[in-house]
């Protein structure tokens, strides 16, 4: 008797097909950005469908992200580089590449019937427990206030990227930017929210030896009334508001009916006392400058001109809220509210200056700035947007290494290969046919070390093999070995002693992100596609269904 459970629309796969697809699918993606890691790195071109837009990078979460992917295992390698690009700011080539290898490494295990998916994750559990405890022996700790040690840091970051050729330019703007916005919130920890507090403004023109970092906040916007209102102001009075200085406007409509003509002129005198008691109040304070988030009406730049007040209007809240941190002061909603601890003095100058074809008002010199803008200049919008992305991940790799307090590990490879030696000598502990995982978990560390080799065009074989020997040697002697492949010659060479290090809280998040997503995956048995998504509650509009069930109300 035959069973029809499944509509004929939702198609079902199953077995060990299922999971070789898997596999294929997300080795795939890896296979794009592998060429991408290291500093003889390759770049490549995203056209969209019109083959209008252009973007040239070699940042591995950017070509994932603009990649339209049609199969789930690919789509979830995407958000395993996205994930990664949130929490770390780093890494997003190499956690693809080693989760795509932990893959490789399971498909002969899976493929025998022998072993099943769920003792190859049980493995590659107990491997990934045993790869931290061994980065975290081969991680030393450094000086975070030495500021030619952050900068050999973020050079290894940027040594594969575009700007890695610009010397330390890119470093010590991401090194300022990243202490500028850094609180202290003692117990020896500190706040650093880089994505909040560090804008980046990018003005196409000049060279890219222009940029800096501002100790204030740049925005777009010009002064109301510029032929009435200063563009220059030395240590300017500031308040934020976030309330509108006009006639507020009923939020229904609303008719009026007027009997007399003195009437209508009452209403009038209304709404211009309305506006004139809200800048009476601001003027109490004897601001030098008014900033508002919303609309400022003819009559209020009237009277704020008229007292010598500067005024900008429109200003996004993510720009006040940099305001405030730059120079002190309090977003106030109501003009009335208005006190004197709410007013900004830590500003050193506001001026308006025109760069290329449009105005930007700047706050700078600030006393204590915990919030700043870099200016980044340069010959196209496109040079422009590969220099941000180099930015933020230098940014990132700061913030991680004052946030570990320092703690670094050897890169070029290094680390992976300490850690895989280190699961290599440990293997033989592992009791059951576990043992084969936690040794394919081991093998599947050193293609971060391969690749490089591979990128940088010599004998991988032979120098994998002397590679292996030196930390095979270390790890019986029980000593701490860092040598890893010199990105740019492929030489083996000692990366501490090189300067080549990496943040021990990217690459612990690497080591999780790939092991974790490479068990998820090969846990999948199943995939059934077409299946109907779920209604929100109170959506309209008829189900698929509608003629074979009838609604039953609760």
């Amino acid at each position: 008797m035959t069973v029809v459970v499944l509509n004929d629309a939702i198609k079902r796969e199953s077995g060990r097909s299922v999971l070789q697809g898997m596999i294929a699918a997300a080795t795939a993606g890896a296979e794009i950005i592998r060429t991408t890691l290291g500093p003889r790195s390759m770049h490549k071109m995203l056209l969209d469908a019109a083959g209008s837009g252009i973007v040239v990078t070699n940042d591995g979460n950017s070509i994932l992200r603009d990649l339209d992917v049609q199969h789930p295992a690919a789509k979830a390698m995407v958000e395993l580089s996205r994930a990664q690009e949130e929490e770390a700011g780093d890494g997003t080539t190499s956690v693809i590449v080693l989760a795509a290898e932990m893959l490789r490494a399971a498909e002969p295990l899976v493929a025998l019937r022998a072993f099943h998916p769920s003792i190859v994750c049980r493995g590659f559990a107990r491997a990934l427990e045993d790869s931290l405890g061994a980065l975290e022996s081969a991680a030393f700790s450094m000086d975070v206030e030495d500021h030619a040690a952050l900068q050999g840091i973020v050079r290894s970051c940027l040594g594969g990227k575009f700007t890695g050729a610009l010397g330390d330019l890119v470093a010590d703007m991401a090194i300022d930017a990243v202490k500028t916005v850094a609180v202290d919130l003692g117990n020896g920890s500190k706040e650093i929210d880089v994505k909040k507090y560090v804008k980046i403004e990018k003005v196409a023109g000049g060279r890219l030896e222009d940029s800096a970092v501002l100790r204030g906040v740049m925005i777009n916007k010009d002064v109301v009334a510029p032929g009435r209102m200063r563009r220059k102001i030395t240590n300017p009075r500031v308040v934020l508001l976030d309330c509108p200085l006009e006639y507020k406007k009923g939020e229904n409509a609303t008719n009026v009916e007027v009997m007399e003509e003195e009437d209508w002129s009452i209403l009038l005198k209304l709404e211009e006392e309305f506006v004139e008691e809200a800048c009476k109040h601001i003027l109490t304070l004897k601001p030098d400058l008014v900033i508002t988030e919303k609309g400022l009406s003819d009559l209020a730049c009237h009277h704020l001109s008229k007292a010598g007040v500067s005024a900008i209007r429109r200003v996004r809240k993510t720009d006040t809220n940099r305001i405030a941190r730059a120079c002190g002061a309090t977003i106030v909603n109501r003009p009335e509210e208005l006190q004197e601890r709410h007013v900004g003095t830590g500003a050193g100058l506001f001026e308006v200056r025109k760069i290329g074809d449009e105005f930007f008002a700047f706050l700078i010199q600030c006393q204590e700035p915990r919030a700043c803008t870099v200016l980044l200049r340069g010959a196209s919008q496109d040079i422009l947007n590969e220099v941000e992305r180099n930015l933020h991940d230098a940014m990132c790799v700061v913030r991680n290494t004052i946030r570990d307090h320092g703690k670094m590990v050897a890169g070029g490879g290094a680390c992976e290969m300490a850690v895989s030696a280190a699961l290599k000598s440990k293997a033989c502990s592992v009791e059951g046919i576990e043992q084969w995982a936690y040794r394919a978990a081991a093998q599947a560390l050193e293609v971060i070390p391969r690749t490089l080799a591979q990128n940088c065009g010599v004998a991988m074989i032979r120098t994998m093999t002397e590679l292996q020997a030196r930390h095979a040697e270390a790890c019986e002697k029980r000593e701490a070995c860092s040598f890893g492949i010199e990105g740019r010659s492929g030489k083996i060479a000692d990366m501490r002693e090189a300067g080549v290090w990496d943040a021990f809280g990217v690459k612990a998040q690497v080591i999780k992100s790939a092991i974790e997503a490479a068990t998820m995956l090969l846990r999948i048995d199943d995939v059934v596609s077409g299946i109907k998504k779920k209604k929100e509650r109170g959506a309209q509009g008829p189900s698929d269904d509608a003629g074979d069930r009838e609604d039953i109300p609760e």
